[in-house]
C-alpha cells in the first residue's frame, strides 16, 4: 500500500519527530511504500529512507540513497518542500538553514506562503505517486494542508501531538481554530496519545462530532532497541558509547541549529559517569521551562544526600539549557538567593514569558533552619553529580537507558503521552512522572503491572511539594531491596511489550485513515 505522511519538521530530536521516523520505519517493515514529507535536511541518514527529494531548484528532484529493495518489500521516500526562509514552530527553537519562529509570531502573509508551498508539494505527490491513504501530524498545519491538497480525493487520518494544540491553537484560538477545524473536518479518524489530549482537543474545538472519530493512538516502543540488559553488559554499552562519541569528531550539524551537538563533548560527559558503580537516573527531553527540569535539579541534593552513588544524566537540548546551568551553579555554590532569582525569572530565561517557576520558588522559600543547612551541604555535590550530555540520537539513548535505575519525567505542562517513559519501562527502568495528562495514563498502565509498593513511586503530584515528592520517590526506588526491584523491572518490561509496539501503531494509523475505527480504543 502507498501511504503519504505529512510531518513538516525533523526526524530526530523530539517526540513527534521520533514518532514519525519510527512510524515510517514500521510501515516499511510491514511492506508498505511510504512518501514522507518533512523539513529534515539529513533524512538520508535514516536507515529506512531509500530516496530523498526536494524542490530547491524549482522542480521536484529525487536522489536515490540506498539500493533498490526486493520487489514486494517496503520502501520510503522522504521529501522536503521548499517553504522558503521561514519555518513556523510551536516552541521557539533554532534550525539548520532556516529561520524557526513560533506560529504566534508569524504574520498572516507568512503563514499563507508556508501553507501554499506545502499544499503545492502534497498536491504534486498526490498526482505523481497516487497514494492510497494519508496521515497528517499536529493539529495545525498538517491537517489543513492535506485537506486543501487532497481535495477529498484521498482518505486521511490526523495524529494530534500536544504541542500544536497547547502552544498554538489554545493560545490564539481566534486565529488558529479555523485552520484546525478545516483540517479535521474531512479526516476519517483522529488519533490522540491519551484521554487527556482527547478531552483537551474536544474542549478547544467545541465540536461534539469529533468524539465519534477520535481514538487512542499513542506512540510505540521499539522493544528490539529498548530492552533490559544484564548490568555488566549495560555498563559496557555506556562505556562503548562514550568512547565512540569521543572518537566521532566535531559538531555534526550547522552551528545555528538547536539540534547541533559536539559528539566529543557528549562522549566526555558520559565518560564522567561510572555505569558499573553509579546509580544512574536520567532525564530525556527538550530543555525548556515546561519540561520541569528545574524541579529535578532542585531535588537532586535531596537524592544525593540519601544515595551518595546517585548520579543524574540530563539528555537533551533547548533554550533553557543555559538557565539550568546557572541553577546548577547557584545550588552548588550555596547561593539560594541566586537560585530564587532564577526561579522568579522563569520563562524569561528562555526568551519567553517571564512567568516564575512557582513550584521551585515555593521549595526554596520553604527551606529553613537545620533543613536548609543540610540541603546546602548536599547541594555542594551537584556540580559533580549532574551531567549534561546534550542531544543523543535515539539509538544512542537505547544504549544509555538500560544502564539507568530510573528516569524522571517532571513536565509541568500537559503531555499527550509519555513516550520516553514507555521506552524506559521497556528497558526495566522505573519512570517517575508528574501525575497529570498523558503521563499519568502511562503511569496507570505500568502501575497495574508492578508490585503495589513500587506502583506508588511511578508518579508524583505536581504542586508546591513537587521537589520533595520527586526526591522521595527516587530515593525510595534507589534504596529498594533487590527482590522488589527485580519484580518491578519484570513488570515494567512486560507491560511495555504488551501495550506499546510500533507495528501496532502502524496498523492503527492505517485503520484510522480508512475510517475503520471499530477495533481502535476510544479515549
Amino acid at each position: 500500500m502507498r501511504l503519504l505522511v505529512f510531518h513538516g519538521y525533523l526526524l530526530q530530536g523530539t517526540g513527534s519527530n521520533v514518532y514519525n521516523a519510527r512510524l515510517a520505519e514500521a510501515l516499511v517493515l510491514l511492506g508498505h511504500e511510504v512518501h514522507l514529507l518533512s523539513q529534515d535536511r539529513h533524512a538520508d541518514e535514516q536507515p529506512f529512507v531509500d530516496a530523498v527529494g526536494d524542490w530547491d531548484e524549482g522542480a521536484l528532484r529525487l536522489r536515490q540513497v540506498r539500493a533498490a529493495r526486493a520487489r514486494g518489500s517496503g520502501r520510503c521516500i522522504c521529501y522536503r518542500p521548499n517553504i522558503g526562509a521561514l519555518l513556523p514552530v510551536y516552541v521557539a527553537d533554532r534550525y539548520e538553514g532556516i529561520e524557526a519562529r513560533t506560529f504566534l509570531r508569524v504574520s498572516d502573509e507568512e503563514l499563507e506562503r508556508y501553507l501554499e508551498a506545502n499544499v503545492a508539494a502534497v498536491r504534486e505527490l498526490r498526482d505523481l505517486v497516487r497514494p492510497q491513504l494519508a496521515l497528517a501530524n499536529h493539529l495545525v498545519m498538517g491537517p489543513v494542508i492535506l485537506a486543501r491538497a487532497l481535495a477529498g480525493e484521498l482518505p486521511y487520518a490526523v495524529k494530534i501531538h500536544g504541542s500544536a494544540l497547547e502552544y498554538t491553537v489554545k493560545r490564539a484560538p481566534e486565529r488558529f481554530l479555523p485552520y484546525a477545524r478545516e483540517g479535521l473536518a474531512p479526516a476519517r479518524g483522529i488519533l490522540v496519545g491519551s484521554r487527556h489530549t482527547a478531552a483537551s482537543l474536544w474542549e478547544a474545538l467545541g465540536d461534539a462530532q469529533l468524539i465519534a472519530r477520535t481514538r487512542l493512538g499513542p506512540p510505540g516502543v521499539d522493544v528490539g532497541r529498548f530492552s533490559p540488559q544484564p548490568p555488566a553488559r549495560a555498563a559496557a554499552g555506556v562505556r562503548a558509547l562514550a568512547a565512540a562519541l569521543e572518537a566521532g569528531g566535531g559538531a555534526d550539524r550547522a552551528a545555528e541549529s538547536a539540534f547541533a551537538r559536539d559528539p566529543r563533548a557528549a562522549g566526555r560527559a558520559l565518560a564522567r559517569v561510572d555505569p558499573g558503580s553509579d546509580q544512574l537516573v536520567a532525564f530525556v527531553g527538550k530543555l525548556i521551562v515546561s519540561k520541569g527540569v528545574d524541579l529535578l535539579l532542585a531535588a537532586w541534593p535531596l537524592v544525593a544526600e540519601r544515595v551518595p552513588r546517585a548520579r543524574l544524566v540530563v539528555v537533551g537540548f533547548g533554550a533553557f539549557r543555559d538557565g539550568l546551568g546557572r541553577l546548577c551553579a547557584a545550588l552548588a555554590a550555596g547561593d539560594l538567593a541566586g537560585a530564587g532569582e532564577l526561579a522568579r525569572a522563569g520563562g524569561a530565561l528562555e526568551g519567553g514569558d517571564p512567568r516564575p517557576l512557582r513550584h521551585l520558588l515555593a521549595f526554596l522559600e520553604a527551606l529553613g533552619g537545620a533543613r536548609r543547612e543540610s540541603y546546602l551541604a548536599a547541594a555542594r555535590a551537584v556540580a559533580d553529580r549532574v551531567v549534561f550530555t546534550g542531544r543523543l540520537e535515539h539509538e544512542e539513548l537505547a544504549r544509555l537507558l538500560p544502564a539507568c535505575q530510573a528516569l524522571a519525567v517532571p513536565s509541568t505542562f500537559p503531555e499527550s503521552f509519555g513516550m520516553v517513559a514507555a521506552e524506559a519501562a521497556a528497558c526495566g527502568v522505573l519512570p517517575v512522572s508528574a501525575a497529570h495528562s498523558g503521563l499519568a495514563e502511562v503511569s496507570e498502565v505500568l502501575a497495574a503491572a508492578v508490585p503495589a509498593r513500587a506502583a506508588g513511586w511511578l508518579s508524583f503530584p505536581l504542586d508546591d511539594g513537587a521537589v520533595v515528592a520527586l526526591a522521595e520517590r527516587l530515593t525510595a526506588w534507589l534504596g529498594a531491596e533487590p527482590e522488589l526491584r527485580a519484580r518491578t523491572r519484570a513488570g515494567l518490561v512486560r507491560a511495555a511489550r504488551e501495550h506499546w509496539s510500533w507495528e501496532g501503531v502502524a496498523r492503527g494509523v492505517i485503520a484510522a485513515a480508512r475510517g475503520e475505527l471499530g477495533d481502535l480504543r476510544a479515549p
